[in-house]
């Protein structure tokens, strides 16, 4: 969905339009599928008035799954020309925390539960498995051009052009393209970035010596839950939410570090 306004649809060059959205939620649910509907907030120019608007017509739509994510301008996209040739203004990092905490404040008002930093959905039985794999280390396996895949501790990923794909799949050749096996500092940083952004949170007893100083500022910049840090786990508040990045930063280093570093900017 990304926006249900047109001229934001058009900055993100999108080809779709508010009037297609409905229908496609509508033929899903004929089908009996569960619908999630994406989007994205902060584009260059977007208003707190379209994105309330664009919030109030997917909450009307009734999805059991909602994500919304900040836009990131990647560099050498069209996007990105346009911003460099100051054709477009970027939003700045305050109004994207503002349109996070509007968007937070409408699924809640409507019944969605946040389970992940940028997803909410319409209890546990709406969650994403697919994408909950991804964020608590379990194996998944990917079919198609592109797709990528982990099982056994082992990371693949196919090629990416339909054609070569097809190709190799016909000679009976497999379609991955190279594969990785994650150093076990790799696996930690891994585990601490996308453990802390899920709503389950991080397990403290699963940190390396050092942390002890961080997660007590964490507590008291209330960037944490209290009480669920006492239980034993790290779970984001809503403004640790908008600066999970940081916090994650500052985990990992304090195993290296002796104190925590500040002026960690809103997440993205």
């Amino acid at each position: 969905m990304q926006s249900f306004v047109p001229r934001v649809l058009s900055i993100l060059d999108r080809t779709h339009n508010p009037e297609t959205v409905p229908q496609v939620v509508d033929a899903a649910r004929r089908v009996g599928l569960s619908v999630s509907l994406d989007l994205i907030y902060g584009s260059p120019g977007e208003t707190p008035e379209e994105w309330a608007h664009t919030l109030q017509q997917a909450i009307g739509l009734q999805p059991d799954h909602i994500s919304a994510y900040s836009l990131i301008v990647e560099p050498g996209t069209a996007l990105a020309r346009r911003v460099e040739r100051g054709e477009l203004q970027p939003i700045d990092e305050d109004t994207q925390a503002a349109f996070y905490e509007m968007a937070d404040d409408a699924f809640s008002a409507a019944g969605y539960e946040w389970y992940e930093v940028s997803n909410w959905s319409r209890g546990v039985e709406h969650r994403s498995r697919h994408n909950l794999s991804y964020w608590t280390n379990t194996d998944w396996w990917g079919v198609g051009p592109g797709a990528h895949s982990h099982v056994g501790g082992v990371r693949w990923w196919n090629v990416k052009h339909p054609k070569a794909y097809a190709e190799r799949i016909e000679k009976g050749v497999s379609p991955a393209l190279a594969r990785e096996i994650l150093s076990e500092d790799e696996k930690y940083t891994e585990k601490v970035m996308l453990r802390l952004r899920i709503r389950d949170g991080l397990p403290i007893s699963s940190l390396r010596p050092g942390h002890q100083q961080v997660v007590a500022w964490a507590i008291a910049e209330e960037l944490v839950d209290a009480e669920a840090a006492l239980r034993g786990t790290l779970v984001l508040t809503r403004t640790g939410r908008l600066v999970a990045d940081g916090v994650a930063r500052q985990l990992l280093g304090s195993w290296v570090l002796s104190e925590p570093r500040v002026g960690t900017g809103p997440y993205h």
